[in-house]
């Protein structure tokens, strides 16, 4: 089991979600707004004030609890409905998950996604 984070445009939160939706096994996914800046700023580019801290700029954070098999597959959705060929596309990290447990029932594993 792994947890797909990915770190996104806010305006292509929308196609990034919808191709989640389309992946029919896939259980959900969190989304979360988050602040952040890269070093890879383009010559001459000021700092963002329109974030709530100065000199970031807002992202989507989308976060995926996926078993093994469907890691690929998420992942290149997430890619290609984030991709626009431009700096500050996002980035996506893929980490292993030792135990997961649905509150509600006592699940354990995979049942628990």
């Amino acid at each position: 089991m792994k947890m797909v984070i990915a770190f996104v445009q806010t305006f292509m939160a929308s196609a990034v979600v919808d191709a989640l939706h389309a992946i029919p096994e896939l259980t959900g996914a969190t989304l979360i707004r988050a602040q952040g800046f890269g070093r890879g700023r383009a010559k001459g580019s000021k700092a963002s004030a329109e974030g709530e801290f100065f000199g970031t700029h807002p992202k989507v954070r989308v976060e995926a609890l996926v078993p093994d098999a469907l890691v690929a597959h998420v992942v290149g959705a997430i890619t290609a409905a984030a991709r626009t060929g431009n700096p500050g596309d996002g980035k996506i990290c893929i980490l292993p998950v030792e135990r997961v447990i649905r509150i509600r029932t006592g699940e354990e594993g995979d049942q628990a996604i």
